[in-house]
C-alpha cells in the first residue's frame, strides 16, 4: 500500500502555494470578488423588492441596512467591483491578444508573454488600489 504524503502546509498552502505568482493571486481575487458582487446583486435585488411591501417595509428594510457593519460591507462591494472591473479590462486586453507580445525565435535568454502581462498587471493593480483608496475617502470622509 503506497502512503500518501502528509499535507504539512494546511489551509495555508492553498493560498501560499509554492510556484503561486502574481497573476495567480490575481486569478484567485478575481473569482472571489466576481462572488461577492454577485452575492451583493442577489441580496440588492431581495432589497429592491421589499418596496413591494408599501412604505412601512421598505423603511424597515433600509434601517435595518443603515448599520455601519453593512456600510462597511457596501465599501467592500465598492473594493470588490474596482478591482473585478480593472483586472476584466486587463483579461479582456490579454485575450485579444495586445498583451501577449509578438512572436519571436526562441533564443536564450527566453522571453514569455508574462514580460508583457505583467506590467500592465502592475499598472491597472495601483490604479484599482487608488480608486479604492479615494472610495474609502468618499465613503467615510468625504460623504457625510
Amino acid at each position: 500500500m503506497a502512503s500518501t504524503p502528509k499535507n504539512k502546509l494546511g489551509i495555508r498552502g492553498w493560498v501560499c502555494g509554492g510556484r503561486y505568482v502574481v497573476e495567480r493571486y490575481a486569478y484567485i481575487i478575481h473569482r472571489i470578488s466576481g462572488i461577492g458582487i454577485l452575492v451583493y446583486f442577489i441580496l440588492h435585488i431581495f432589497v429592491t423588492g421589499s418596496r413591494l411591501g408599501g412604505p412601512e417595509k421598505w423603511h424597515s428594510t433600509m434601517s435595518f441596512f443603515e448599520t455601519p457593519l453593512f456600510k462597511f460591507g457596501e465599501y467592500l462591494v465598492f473594493a470588490a467591483f474596482a478591482f473585478h472591473a480593472l483586472n476584466g479590462l486587463r483579461l479582456f486586453f490579454n485575450e485579444l491578444g495586445f498583451l501577449i507580445g509578438k512572436p519571436a525565435r526562441p533564443v536564450f535568454p527566453y522571453k514569455t508573454s508574462i514580460h508583457h502581462q505583467r506590467p500592465w498587471l502592475i499598472v491597472l493593480m495601483i490604479l484599482a488600489a487608488l480608486f479604492i483608496v479615494v472610495g474609502g475617502l468618499d465613503f467615510y470622509i468625504l460623504g457625510e
